[in-house]
């Protein structure tokens, strides 16, 4: 159950970002809102995550939702640049989040 509550809070994590990036600098009120409502429902279910999975895990795996998922959508909805770059920087963020959870999981 706490890895599903993980993955949503990254998931929400994501809508965070896409919501600060829509708000203009704060200046759109609603975004501004969706931005703080987002942040905290993203925090408060990382932080219930927490009670029964590794810190350095979970984190993991919650800013690499947040960063692969904003780099993706940011591409694909927001005109973010797209290059091979980009394509294999997110490819090895997804091996590192892998790898650490394959760390763990020996122990």
């Amino acid at each position: 159950m706490a890895w599903i509550i993980l993955v949503l809070a990254g998931v929400l994590e994501v809508v965070m970002a896409l919501s600060l990036k829509l708000s203009n600098g704060l200046s759109h009120v609603w975004w501004t809102v969706s931005f703080l409502a987002f942040a905290v429902a993203s925090f408060g279910l990382l932080s219930y995550a927490l009670k029964s999975l590794e810190v350095g895990t979970a984190y993991a795996v919650w800013t690499g939702i947040g960063a692969v998922g904003t780099a993706v959508l940011g591409m694909i909805w927001m005109g973010d640049d797209v290059s091979f770059a980009r394509i294999a920087s997110i490819a090895l963020i997804v091996m590192g989040v892998i790898g650490l959870n394959l760390a763990g999981a020996a122990h």
